[in-house]
């Protein structure tokens, strides 16, 4: 994964509305800790950290530069507004080059189960453990040829090289069960439409 290079500000202001003001200058309000240093109120260049959580996912790793020094770290944090397409409030973890850290990564199934199937994917990521300079972007799982009843769990994911799992191995991730037939969808729908209740019109008839 590559890094990328970021100028950050320390903020001497804290609370909601010095937030706001954070954000209406096209800055992140963010939070730096670990490595038993104490935390640091920082703002990111809005514009620019968003691109580089785009391009490298929710593990991206920024070199900071902070009053002319340099720090590596790693997002562990990001918050976006429920509603509005923009990021609120960003953690960041102190890290270290060649030092392992724990991270939850993206699982993404590929293929085509065998016909007649539906897969239920129970886990969208996992966590692994993986060193810095090579955090994956995310995981693959095949479900190519797989028949009904068959299931992968954690412990089935084959991980990229220098990566360790660190989520429990029984955890199910995959399961692969028939798919519903057209009676029972109609069923399903026609269930469904028997519990809506239509209220009774409150509105009075014109005289």
């Amino acid at each position: 994964m590559a890094e990328a290079r970021i100028d950050a500000e320390t903020r001497t202001e804290f609370g909601k509305g010095a937030a706001r003001r954070t954000r209406r200058a096209g800055k992140i309000p963010a939070v730096l800790y670990g490595h038993g240093t104490d935390p640091q109120h920082l703002a990111l260049p809005s514009l620019e950290f968003a691109r580089v959580v785009r391009d490298q996912g929710r593990n991206a790793v920024l070199t900071l530069n902070i009053g002319g020094k340099p720090q590596l770290a790693l997002t562990k944090t990001v918050v976006t507004h429920p509603i509005r397409p923009y990021i609120e409030h960003v953690d960041l973890l102190v890290i270290r080059r060649g030092e392992k850290v724990a991270v939850e990564v993206q699982v993404v199934v590929i293929g085509d189960a065998a016909p007649g199937t539906m897969i239920t994917q129970e886990l969208n990521t996992l966590e692994v453990e993986a060193d810095v300079s090579s955090i994956p972007e995310q995981i693959e799982v095949s479900v190519e040829g797989l028949e009904i009843g068959a299931q992968i769990h954690a412990s089935d994911v084959p991980l990229p090289e220098g990566a360790e799992l660190k989520a429990d191995p029984e955890l199910l991730v995959v399961n692969v069960v028939a798919s519903p037939t057209e009676a029972q969808m109609e069923a399903t729908v026609d269930a469904e439409g028997a519990g809506v209740v239509e209220e009774p019109s409150s509105a009075q008839p014109e005289s």
